[in-house]
């Protein structure tokens, strides 16, 4: 079995144990009353974000060249990227609650509308075929990170020991990721972008491209480098999702 197939295999196994503890987190969901209505709606959009995750998990794709693990008449980079961008929302939208929670309603807002800006930018690099819309996509995914980090620590001083203990895992968890989005993700982006220059092509061609089916690809040298941050997006950050419909109130 080559590496590809191997890499399948475990994001399929990951797909199925991220489903599964979604629904032990639904099964053992007892949220404080005062906050049973935030806790809702954390398990319902950490739902979103599984169900999304699992789909790629199962049909991968990567989306500028086109190409995907399995041919099946739903490996369309459109539906690919639509699930993709229902389940980000979704993602963002929990923090937005937690955020709204400890009384940052207009950062809350902030960072929904930061992060619809960069599905936005995540759509015009997949139908121009032009990956600086990826880079710029994904620095405002750390800005939006490093935001809501530094809003939930200026509430230290607000919150009981269990919200402290909330704040600073938070602030690692950032830390790691934007550090693996600049030093990785970005750069990658930026150095297909360099390669490509002059290859671009308008948003209507694009799209009718992406309506399409994928190129199957299988040889592992075409897949390395996206799977070096597929694999943590598919396993760490819904683990992080999962995590957070268990997460404490942040009301003041």
């Amino acid at each position: 079995m080559n590496r590809t197939a191997l890499w399948h295999g475990f994001l399929c196994i990951a797909a199925l144990v991220n489903v599964a503890a979604w629904f032990l987190a639904a099964h053992s969901f007892a949220p404080d009353p005062r906050v049973e209505g935030a806790r809702h709606a954390l398990l319902w959009l950490s739902g979103l974000y599984v169900a999304g995750c699992a789909f790629r998990c199962f049909l991968p794709m990567v989306d500028v060249p086109r190409y995907c693990l399995l041919d099946s008449p739903l490996s369309r980079i459109f539906v690919g990227r639509s699930v993709a961008t229902v389940a980000e929302l979704a993602f963002v939208a929990q923090w937005a609650v937690l955020m709204h929670e400890a009384g940052a309603v207009r950062a809350a807002v902030a960072v929904i509308a930061v992060i619809a800006v960069a599905e936005l930018l995540s759509w015009l690099a997949v139908t121009t075929c032009n990956d600086l819309f990826h880079a710029a996509e994904n620095a405002l995914w750390a800005a939006a990170a490093i935001l809501a980090t530094v809003f939930l620590a200026s509430r230290w001083e607000y919150e009981s020991d269990a919200g402290r203990r909330i704040i600073a895992a938070t602030f690692a968890c950032t830390t790691a990721y934007v550090a693996f989005m600049g030093l990785y993700v970005v750069p990658m982006y930026l150095r297909r972008w360099h390669a490509e220059q002059g290859r671009y092509q308008t948003a209507a061609a694009g799209l009718r491209q992406v309506l399409g089916r994928c190129r199957v690809e299988r040889d592992w040298r075409e897949w390395r480098q996206d799977a070096a941050w597929l694999t943590p997006y598919f396993t760490l950050c819904v683990w992080f999702s999962i995590a957070l419909v268990g997460v404490p109130s942040l009301r003041p």
